[in-house]
């Protein structure tokens, strides 16, 4: 009889789940989301740039990244899992994280998979799942470090023990994954697992005090807890969202790295560690589109003007400092000075050289945008999650899909005369903090989730580049799409209607804020409206098999320049075209020149062809610069300028995310003029 029930239980659960949308957010539901997510499986890219990069994920990085993380004589992530499950005795080992990272490399694979329906994929995602349900205290606490102790009573170091560890990011990012495996594959063995957990997280959460809540470092509980709560419908889990809110920032002891120093109502800036706070910042969005809270968003909408308009990367980049302090206190009481890692700076604080800009914090900068999109409509966070998704996250991997980067900085010398912590050259696997790997892996294989949204008004087009959408309106119409276009190197783009809803019908068409003069035209008639930069243009009427919509949107180079209180790029310019922000490496040059020494002509003709990079089809631009003959600063701090003599010399610019893919050498975003 009782297992008839579950059985009963387990169907209806599955009933449920048809009526809700199955994207990386599943917000069908939340009462204050402007936007839905479309299935995970309804986009797929045919051609083209994403088409490429989609491509080496499945064919690359994730069987690469698979396979690096059941070696345990590199990475011990899974044989953790297998010594907590009792399936052999050993000691925990590798950063406190390792769980999580394990996650996000399930994450991408369950994604991948809604898109190819590899059975591989399926077959290996059961074997791991059984693994983590095997390892699962009874209780639904899943920690591995804790478990191995528990199970063994052989702890490893003993940072693993301390309160500001990672237990509640890897939950996190377990709930995380089993709500896209669940979506992904409709069953529920790793949603199982992660009720538990989440149940296990309210739990204690209901008993703890705020100090032995701090253990909340890096939250992506916080968005995980969302989305059990939007998956399962489970009351009690937003309950414990909004207490995770409450909680926060009310101990005496706590720090602007975690941003637990005050409370998130009080927080109107950005600061401290850049990936937590981006991560926090993304469960806050989710949050409201819970709730609608006002104060959440009013501190959401001015946290990310702080970041938009005074800490933010040209490339989309965050968290600028290796090491910071925050806030400028008036003591040097560590209480109001305190050291902060890969920290927000202080306005305009934006270094190059040792830029820090963790590949994790740019992505959530990407996952925090994305939420603020999804709860406003405002194309201004579209723009962000484009900017960001091709430059300063696809910096992070290296065009084969099997080198990483963990931080990405603009500018790379030979000349400074120091060793940073990190290496200035992607690695297969970055010993100690391979975070960003994963974080990647995983991201690059749901971009596809990005490119559309549905609303009351219509369809939404937020990404561009060559796939087909199939999916059903809020109304339960059958729509179909074929997008066709060489975006990012050109911008027409063509969407055909193969299926619309039988009324009239909007089409929600984002014009970056990056651009000027784009025009749109169905089946070859210009759309007299006017076209407003950093906008959703609506082209509403009723379509029929055939129809096209096409949009032009002229990609000039443009030299950008910074505020000036940037006081490290003034007399400097960046060079952009479309959503690109491009480099000069040093192999472009003559040799014994340097990056730093060039001097770009800024009344260059600018051309642009493709060239070629590890297989993969990149626009290059040319442009005429000068450079001195005498280049040399040994033993000089200052030097009078002079032009006489020199020499013109044509240079070659590629995307900032291909560089360092041809060896070692200088690269530089910034040029001087």
């Amino acid at each position: 009889m009782k297992k008839n029930i579950i059985l009963l239980s387990a169907v209806l659960f599955s009933t449920a789940f048809v009526a809700q949308n199955k994207g990386l957010v599943a917000n069908s539901e939340s009462p204050y989301s402007k936007l839905q997510s479309v299935n995970l499986q309804d986009v797929k890219w045919t051609n083209g740039f994403w088409k490429e990069q989609f491509d080496v994920e499945a064919k690359n990085t994730l069987p690469y990244m698979w396979d690096l993380y059941h070696n345990d004589s590199i990475s011990h992530a899974y044989k953790n899992f297998e010594i907590a499950a009792g399936e052999s005795k050993g000691t925990f080992k590798g950063p406190s994280f390792h769980d999580g990272d394990f996650y996000k490399i399930f994450e991408g694979m369950a994604a991948t998979y809604a898109v190819t329906k590899d059975k591989k994929l399926d077959t290996e995602m059961d074997k791991a799942i059984a693994l983590f349900a095997k390892t699962q205290r009874k209780d639904g606490y899943l920690h591995t470090p804790v478990l191995i102790d528990e199970r063994w009573g052989t702890l490893g170091p003993e940072e693993v023990k301390r309160q500001l560890g990672f237990e509640k990011y890897n939950m996190g990012h377990l709930m995380t994954a089993a709500c896209i495996h669940y979506r992904a594959t409709g069953k529920t063995n790793f949603l199982n697992v992660a009720k538990g957990v989440a149940d296990f997280l309210y739990d204690f959460y209901k008993k703890a005090s705020p100090e032995l809540a701090r253990n909340a470092i890096c939250p992506s509980h916080y968005m995980g807890i969302v989305e059990m709560y939007r998956t399962t419908k489970n009351p009690k889990y937003l309950e414990l969202a909004n207490n995770l809110i409450d909680i926060r920032g009310t101990t005496n002891d706590g720090t602007d790295d975690n941003q637990d120093r005050i409370p998130f109502r009080k927080q109107t800036t950005a600061m401290g560690h850049a990936v937590r706070a981006n991560y926090l910042y993304a469960g806050v969005a989710d949050l409201y589109a819970e709730t609608g809270e006002k104060k959440l968003l009013d501190n959401l909408e001015s946290i990310w003007d702080d970041v938009t308009y005074r800490k933010m990367y040209i490339t989309g980049a965050c968290g600028s400092l290796y090491d910071g302090v925050s806030p400028d206190g008036t003591s040097y009481n560590p209480t109001d000075v305190q050291k902060i890692h890969q920290a927000y700076g202080r306005p305009f604080q934006l270094p190059n050289a040792t830029a820090h800009t963790e590949t994790c914090a740019n992505i959530g900068n990407v996952l925090w945008n994305w939420r603020m999109l999804q709860i406003t409509a405002d194309a201004k966070y579209a723009d962000i999650v484009e900017l960001a998704l091709y430059n300063s996250v696809l910096s992070g991997i290296s065009l084969e899909g099997k080198d990483f980067f963990y931080n990405n900085p603009l500018n790379v010398s030979k000349d400074l005369p120091f060793k940073q912590r990190w290496s200035k050259e992607r690695e297969g696997y970055i010993a100690l903090s391979n975070c960003c790997a994963p974080n990647v892996t995983r991201t690059i294989a749901e971009i596809s989730n990005y490119a559309y949204n549905f609303s009351k008004e219509g369809l939404y087009v937020n990404l561009y580049g060559s796939n087909n959408l199939n999916s059903t309106t809020l109304s339960g119409e059958k729509i179909e799409v074929e997008q066709q276009t060489n975006y990012p190197w050109d911008g027409k783009i063509s969407l055909k209607i193969v299926k619309s809803p039988k009324d009239v019908y909007a089409f929600l068409l984002r014009i970056p804020g990056w651009s000027q003069g784009t025009t749109i035209s169905v089946n070859g008639k210009n759309v007299d409206d006017v076209i407003t930069s950093g906008s959703y243009q609506k082209i509403a009427q009723k379509w029929k098999k055939g129809d096209v919509i096409e949009l032009n949107i002229p990609m000039p180079v443009e030299l950008m320049q910074a505020n000036p209180l940037v006081e490290e790029v003034k007399n400097q310019v960046a060079v952009k075209r479309g959503p690109i922000v491009y480099c000069l490496e040093s192999n472009e040059l003559p040799a014994n020149v340097k990056v730093n020494d060039v001097i770009l002509n800024l009344n260059s003709k600018f051309t642009t062809d493709f060239i070629k990079i590890d297989n993969r089809q990149l626009l290059s631009i040319t442009a005429s610069s000068s450079i001195a003959p005498d280049n040399s600063w040994d033993k000089k701090l200052y030097k009078p300028i002079s032009t006489k003599d020199n020499k013109e010399y044509n240079i070659k610019l590629i995307p900032y995310f291909a560089w360092g893919n041809k060896g070692k050498g200088e690269m530089s975003v910034w040029l001087s003029h």
